[in-house]
């Protein structure tokens, strides 16, 4: 029997007949596997980002844009054979990388599934960061770009939207992880080929949130790794916020960015539609 205690939520469950928070099985449920160009520039390039969304998640924010399968997990259960082959055929459509979107769950079968595949092209850990630092041990070597948010500084915000409180400690501690396994990070061609790329989406209305993120990762890492500052908040029906970040908040966060001389990215507010949500519906999967 493995009770499972992977992530910060201790569920403490054998994940073969029973689910924790989570909602999952041990073995990765796939939803989708194939290009993606909705990353960051360094991140999806020409060719795109080979991503392979999971099913299910550790985090369940209450605006979460993918949460048709985040907190109604559905796709095809795999094992981590399965897993190699599709991550082998996404890499011979010649993508970037692989991106591996919302897998901390399936971590142990992922590692198992990339040490069977033994890629050719940068594999990419796509995550909250709501992570163990244990857990994410386990990916060392096998990992070569980190995508971490950091969505909250503020812990009460935390606990609304994601019943987390703990997570600005925890997101911490696995940002650290992560920097300590692959350093600065490592451009060749404008295309990242190691290192850790922070993501902060933006929260309409709670713009100290994001100044307060901002701070913490140019006082931590500076120019050590990159940032992305995201304006994309699409409202969501299980979500309180019912608007879209202003012109007003997104221009003084991206001024507040440059302050600190983060190097990164920015969005357009017109990012901000729901067009750009992938189909969940089993591409490259079967």
């Amino acid at each position: 029997m493995f009770l499972c205690n992977d992530c910060p939520r201790d569920c403490n469950v054998d994940r073969i007949d029973k689910y924790g928070f989570c909602s999952c099985g041990l073995k990765p449920t796939v939803t989708r596997a194939a290009p993606h160009f909705g990353e960051e520039p360094c991140i999806s390039g020409t060719r795109g980002s080979g991503a392979i969304f999971f099913s299910g998640c550790n985090l369940k924010c209450s605006f979460c844009q993918n949460h048709e399968i985040s907190n109604f997990p559905s796709g095809k259960e795999v094992d981590a054979h399965e897993l190699s082959e599709i991550m082998k055929r996404l890499q011979d459509k010649d993508v970037h990388n692989i991106n591996l979107v919302t897998g901390t769950h399936y971590t142990r079968e992922i590692a198992k599934a990339l040490e069977i595949a033994k890629l050719q092209i940068p594999v990419v850990w796509n995550s909250s960061a709501y992570e163990k630092v244990d857990t994410l041990k386990i990916l060392d070597g096998l990992v070569q770009i980190y995508l971490p948010d950091f969505k909250y500084y503020d812990k009460k915000l935390a606990k609304k939207y994601s019943h987390a409180e703990n997570y600005p400690e925890i997101a911490d501690l696995a940002i650290q992880e992560m920097v300590r396994q692959r350093g600065s990070y490592q451009l060749v061609d404008n295309m990242l080929s190691s290192g850790v790329l922070i993501r902060h989406l933006i929260l309409p209305g709670y713009k100290e949130n994001s100044l307060d993120v901002i701070d913490y990762v140019a006082d931590n890492y500076g120019d050590t790794v990159l940032f992305s500052l995201m304006s994309q908040f699409t409202p969501m029906v299980n979500c309180d916020i019912k608007k879209t970040v202003s012109n007003e908040e997104n221009n003084d966060l991206i001024h507040y960015m440059k302050c600190r001389k983060l190097s990164g990215f920015t969005q357009d507010l017109c990012s901000a539609d729901e067009q750009f949500i992938p189909k969940f519906d089993l591409t490259g999967v079967n």
